[in-house]
């Protein structure tokens, strides 16, 4: 699995089973390009790279500005792609405001991009939300205001014509609404979202990949990615935090076609809600979540070492749904041990 840069028995995989050995061949295709030249590195977006909490009480008016970007980059060790994003990254930025908020957008489009743009925001009540008066051109700029009306965590994505393709090429994020005072605080907060990638290439191959509109037509991905990359979240940007903390995941699923068996491996979630905070589910293990949609992980950490993020459809884990909760701090053993030696007494 070189291409993902996950060893799943080094994160925690290998009690899940050992992969088929088929899936480990090289694939056989040749590249019909060598890798690009990239505008940036990666464009996987740091999941710690979070807006601060709300913590007012009275409505204001929140300004939002996002630029497209569109970018070559890479998707996996040694293959490029040809991204388009909002603001440079896969997912765009984490959006944030409260319940009674008024929502200024402004959509930037520069004048280098190949393609026009706008942005569907699923926290907008309004027609398309918020795509059909945004719509711009290389070059143009445009906005337009909402009231956010309805607490909870939300996608955006471009909703161009044809809408699909542009989720296909990266162009997702998520909002969140907050009740009036915030939510209850935690120490720490990430921020996931998982997509699909339709590559001319088979998965691992080398070299510049190009959307196949046959293979997203046919919803049979080579690709699966936390925020943009197959190493987003173990090589690059693993998620931190210590033994005692409270975590709260902002997750959602870009799509454009298949959604998320979300679980940490080695973790029971305090609290799961898809929709209003009001409606959580306590102590559940794996939570799904559709294309074009997001959810709210809470969780407390009891026990050092490292804890595998993963789409629980477990193939994705082998095309690259993969990530790394890194935990450090003191071992208790009253929660966690390993087996007592041979002949010890029990």
């Amino acid at each position: 699995m070189a291409a993902a840069g996950v060893g799943a028995g080094s994160l925690g995989l290998a009690a899940c089973g050992p992969a088929p050995a088929a899936t480990q061949n090289a694939p056989t295709t040749a590249p019909t390009e060598t890798a690009r030249a990239v505008d940036v590195p990666n464009v996987a977006r740091d999941p710690a790279s979070v807006p601060p909490p709300i913590t007012r009480t009275t409505p204001t008016t929140v300004e939002i500005t996002l630029t497209v970007k569109e970018l070559t980059s890479e998707l996996a060790d040694g293959t490029t792609f040809g991204f388009w994003t909002f603001d440079g990254t896969v997912p765009g930025p984490m959006l944030r405001v409260m319940e009674g908020d008024t929502v200024k957008v402004t959509l930037v489009n520069p004048p280098e991009s190949q393609a026009p743009h706008n942005i569907d925001l699923h926290a907008v009540t309004g027609p398309g939300g918020g795509a059909a008066v945004t719509l711009v051109a290389p070059g143009e700029t445009k906005a337009f205001s909402f009231k956010a009306l309805r607490r909870g965590i939300y996608i955006y994505h471009c909703a161009a014509p044809p809408a699909w393709h542009h989720v296909a090429m990266g162009m997702y994020g998520a909002i969140l609404v907050e009740p009036p005072g915030g939510l209850p605080k935690v120490d720490r907060e990430f921020y996931v979202v998982q997509g699909e990638w339709y590559t001319s290439g088979a998965f691992g191959q080398k070299g510049h990949q190009i959307f196949s509109n046959a293979k997203a037509m046919a919803e049979q991905p080579e690709y699966f990615t936390f925020n943009g990359h197959t190493a987003a979240l173990t090589n690059l940007h693993p998620l931190k935090a210590n033994v005692g903390e409270t975590v709260r995941l902002f997750f959602g699923v870009g799509g454009p076609n298949v959604g998320s068996n979300f679980h940490i491996i080695g973790e029971i979630f305090d609290k799961v809600y898809s929709g209003s905070p009001d409606t959580f589910t306590a102590n559940e293990e794996t939570w799904y979540t559709p294309p074009g949609s997001a959810s709210v992980f809470e969780l407390t950490l009891e026990v050092p070492g490292t804890y595998t993020l993963v789409d629980h459809a477990l193939f994705r884990v082998m095309k690259g749904a993969a990530g790394a909760l890194v935990v450090e701090g003191k071992h208790d053993e009253s929660i966690y041990a390993p087996a007592p030696p041979a002949g010890a007494s029990h």
